[in-house]
């Protein structure tokens, strides 16, 4: 007999995109683990770009995670280097950006504005007050609630729900509309402020006002999160787990290596590492092109780095591709692109070669269009 509906129990309520974050579960970490962070920027885990003007980081996957809720990963951070008096504009935080044109549901500026609820898990050595905001970038408001961590070493959930706003459109767009932010520390100047428990206009002393979590004053402090969920309502219904394939490939949208899995790019690239082994034309006696498609079509044109590949040639100048004609070669200069777009980056290297001919190259990209 025909199938006329699918069981409650069974997919048709279990995957339906209400969770706002990707990669709340904290599986795809593309870059592989950093040791020694102590910029800002994507790190790690991804889409999660981390503030740190605090201390020193090792940010890693880890497979400590809360049990018997279905979690496989977790996002560590690490102390390695304390800073336990920090100057007054230091922070440290990690943010998720999102796009506008996904939020529009929120019916944020509008009298019908959603309230959402962000949700995670949370284990530390140190127990403290954090707190977390959301920040609509496109008319510069600002939410925040705070959180403690109650029993050191030990699984806590953390549940928050925020109003909506009734100021304030969000743009219908691919930029970065609202933030989603964990603060772990801060220096004075975000400290001096009150929590801002209903929509306003950005103050900077509200941003961790109240928080005496202050986790990079000690190398014996770590942190885990996993299971940050954001989504429309009051209350937090179970996390929604989404298949690996789908969930690795919405994080290619903004983000994506041709080299192994979870490889953190730098160079040089071990041989067993660069994914590319390319057929190229030589157009020009000094150039030759390939097209390299990407794996998943990218928010916007992205910014590409290359690098080089160990073990062939011996040379590891950053940027220059190998040659193959006869042996293995360095491009005499850094590799160059023609027009990168969404789908595609047509790569130009440079050295000298006979024109019509094809030759092999190899190494190692990534193209970037994180928010």
């Amino acid at each position: 007999m025909p199938i006329t509906k699918i069981p409650a129990a069974g997919f048709s309520d279990a995957v339906n995109f209400r969770n706002i974050i990707i990669n709340g579960d904290m599986s795809i970490a593309q870059r592989g683990d950093v040791t020694s962070a102590n910029s800002s920027g994507y790190k790690a885990i991804d889409r999660y770009r981390h503030t740190i003007s605090i201390a020193t980081w090792s940010i890693s996957q880890s497979t400590d995670v809360p049990s018997g809720q279905g979690f496989a990963k977790s996002m560590k951070m690490d102390c390695t280097t304390a800073e336990a008096s920090p100057g007054s504009t230091d922070a440290l935080a990690f943010v998720q950006k999102i796009e506008g044109q996904n939020l529009q549901y929120l019916k944020k500026g509008t009298s019908s504005a959603e309230s959402l609820t962000v949700s995670f898990w949370v284990k530390s050595n140190k127990t403290g007050t954090a707190q977390v905001n959301l920040f609509d970038e496109d008319n510069t408001r600002i939410i925040g609630k705070q959180w403690s961590i109650s029993s050191a070493d030990t699984w806590e959930k953390k549940t928050l729900t925020f109003d909506g706003d009734t100021s304030g459109a969000l743009g219908n767009d691919n930029g970065s509309s609202l933030r989603c932010e964990i603060w772990l520390d801060a220096g004075s100047a975000y400290k001096t402020g009150a929590t801002p428990t209903s929509w306003e206009s950005l103050n900077t002393a509200d941003y961790f006002a109240g928080g005496t979590l202050n986790l990079g004053d000690n190398t014996a402090n770590e942190i885990y999160i996993t299971g940050l969920q954001m989504e429309v309502g009051t209350t937090a219904s179970d996390f929604e787990f989404l298949p690996h394939d789908v969930n690795l490939e919405r994080c290619q949208r903004y983000f994506e290596t041709n080299m192994s899995y979870g490889v953190t790019p730098a160079n040089p690239v071990s041989d067993a590492d660069a994914n590319i082994y390319g057929s190229a034309g030589a157009f020009a006696s000094s150039a030759c092109r390939l097209d390299h498609f990407f794996l998943t079509r990218k928010r916007t044109s992205p910014s590409m780095t290359f690098y080089n590949v160990n073990n062939l040639s011996g040379s590891v100048d950053a940027g220059k591709w190998q040659i193959y004609d006869g042996g293995w070669s360095q491009s005499t200069s850094a590799t160059a692109t023609g027009a990168a777009n969404q789908n595609m980056v047509n790569i130009q290297i440079n050295d000298t070669f006979t024109v019509g001919n094809i030759y092999l190259v190899a190494g190692g990209l990534t193209a970037d269009a994180e928010l």
